[in-house]
Order: structure tokens, then sequence, then C-alpha cells
């Protein structure tokens, strides 16, 4: 059994947790994080088998992130299975807001993405070396200059090597990618491999005016409507 995540905050959230178990069935089930922290938490009531290891989504609230289990235990028949997850590098904590400011320093040495990926619905084209396989049509949901993840239950193997194709306003863009995470249930990692380092700025900055602009619609949305 691998160590757990370091435990700092006894509160008791709900959460809602997907991915593919151990015996490869896709699941989606409502659970309970507690012993929360900045990297991690328990996960409660878990209805499906996992093993070390899995990739799993967590969401809280409207926030959601990818989690490695690290470890598990059938708790009995009531208590279903526990298990401890760490958060994937890179990934934003769903429960982020009921932590404190020093809970998320960033450490000495630690590795940071050159451009912020955004959590914005963004629509991509994903095509095949098969040119005789049909281009699949979806959105990306965590996306940057120079790559982007797409949630799917069946993600394309470790490795796999295809075109993306995406609008940044009237002009089309359109790079090789090869796949570069695989997560069963959950979705895939893609690396854009021939965007030139000029249109991976303006894609950033595309992104950046993009979640911008959603927020400042939601705000808006906020101050105006007693509702929200």
């Amino acid at each position: 059994m691998e160590e757990r995540p370091e435990i700092r905050t006894e509160a008791q959230i709900h959460v809602r947790v997907w991915g593919m178990d151990a015996e490869a069935r896709p699941f989606s089930q409502n659970a309970v994080a507690n012993h929360i922290s900045s990297d991690g938490a328990q996960i409660l009531g878990i209805s499906h088998p996992l093993k070390t290891g899995d990739i799993i989504g967590i969401k809280h609230g409207e926030k959601k992130a990818r989690f490695k289990v690290i470890w598990v235990s059938n708790a009995g028949t009531l208590r279903k299975i526990e298990a401890g997850v760490q958060i994937v590098q890179g990934q934003e904590s769903p429960w982020r807001d009921m932590a404190t400011p020093e809970e998320f320093s960033i450490a000495p040495g630690k590795i940071k993405r050159r451009f912020v990926r955004h959590k914005i619905q963004f629509p991509v084209q994903i095509g095949y070396a098969d040119s005789e396989r049909v281009r699949m049509n979806t959105n990306a949901t965590d996306v940057g200059g120079r790559g982007c993840y797409v949630e799917t239950l069946l993600p394309l193997p470790l490795g796999t090597q295809g075109t993306i194709t995406f609008w940044m306003d009237d002009e089309k863009v359109q790079t090789t990618a090869v796949v570069r995470a695989s997560d069963p249930g959950v979705g895939m990692g893609i690396e854009f491999t021939t965007l030139d380092a000029h249109v991976q700025e303006r894609l950033q900055q595309f992104l950046d005016k993009i979640d911008t602009s959603l927020l400042a619609e939601g705000l808006a949305k906020s101050a105006t409507d007693p509702a929200v």
C-alpha cells in the first residue's frame, strides 16, 4: 500500500466520480470526499472496484480534475470501497476554495507548463493517420497553446498519431498531434506536435480572450440575477 496524501482538512464534501473500473467497465456515481488537501483526498462510498494507478475524474460543484488512485480499501457492504487519490500534475483542485492559500504555494523546482491551460469547451476535430476512419468532432475541456485534453470513455491508445483541426475566429488551423496520456473511462491528453511557436502564442492569446469573456459574462449574470 502506497503512502496516503497529506491530510489537512476533515471536511466532507459531495463529489461526482467517473472513469473505468478495475474490470474495464465505465462508471459514474456520486460519492463523498474527506481528508481533502491541495493534492488529494479520501473518497468514500465507491460502488465499483478500483485498482492503484487508475486515473479517474472527480467533480465538485462546477469544477473537475483528474486524479490518480494511490490506494484502495474494501470497507464492507455499508461503506463500500474507499480510495485515496492524488491530483494529476497540472490539474487544479476542484476544492481549491476550501483550502488556505498557503496549501497551494508552488514548491521550488516544481515543473510548470509554459502555457496556462484553460478549462473551456473548445471545439476540435480529431483526424487519424488511417484516412479510412471518419474524423471525430468533439470539444476539448482543457486546452492551451501546446495541447489539450479530450474527455471520452474510450480514449485512443498512448502514442496514437493523427491531426487536430480547430478555428481561431475565421482562421482554420491544423496540426499533427500525438496522444501523450490515455486514461480509460476519463479521456486523453493530446500534444500539438507541428504547431509553430508564433501560432502557439496566438492560440494562447485567443484562449485567454475567450476565458476572460466567459468570466466577465458569468460575473455580469451573477450581479443581475438574484437566483444565481
